[in-house]
């Protein structure tokens, strides 16, 4: 169980990496996004590695927990934007209403994803205002810090939520693995091995 909820939190890991770099520089590493987006649209997977597209689809995120958890953590604003995410999951999973919209929406944009690809722009702006709508009306807002040349620039935006969306749905994943905050505080060695 540790290892498939390791790997739910590599995979909330990669994304806010992404929404950090994107945030930063305007560009994302394409492969890491397009797992991020595949996940949101992988609501039936019958496990983790699957909602990934397999294991190996997070190793860079294995890699950003391994460095964190062994306090090598380059960028201090990621674990901040990760505790943001997971405090967020609570209050998202308890509001049936968003969540149950929320639902919908991806239902809604999957067929244009299927026939576009999940990282076209066009189905990136849908999952940005989506999340737009429903996720950033619920409190704590995340706070996504960055270049105000990018972050001034719509398409931009779009994709950062698009990615915020991706890393709450690996929140809700680690938390139906059985994730919690106790995890960081008693289970840091127990996580490190199944990393």
């Amino acid at each position: 169980m540790m290892e498939e909820r390791v790997l739910a939190l590599a995979g909330m890991a990669q994304a806010l990496k992404q929404v950090r770099r994107v945030a930063e520089t305007g560009q994302a590493d394409a492969a890491v996004l397009a797992t991020a987006l595949d996940s949101v649209f992988r609501i039936d997977a019958t496990s983790p590695a699957d909602v990934y597209g397999g294991r190996d689809a997070v190793v860079p995120g294995l890699m950003l927990l391994r460095d964190y958890f062994g306090n090598q953590g380059s960028d201090p604003l990621l674990p901040k934007l990760g505790l943001s995410v997971v405090q967020l999951e609570r209050r998202f999973i308890q509001d049936s209403a968003v969540s149950g919209e929320v639902h919908h929406g991806i239902l809604e944009i999957k067929p244009k994803a299927d026939e576009l690809g999940h990282t076209h722009p066009e189905v990136l702006a849908a999952l940005g205002a989506l999340y737009a709508d429903t996720v950033s009306h619920l409190r704590p807002k995340v706070m996504v810090q960055g270049n105000p040349h990018y972050l001034g620039q719509a398409n931009v935006v779009a994709e950062i939520r698009a990615v915020l969306l991706a890393s709450l749905r690996s929140a809700v994943l680690w938390r139906q693995m059985g994730g919690s905050l106790w995890d960081f505080l008693l289970r840091r060695q127990q996580m490190l091995k199944a990393i």
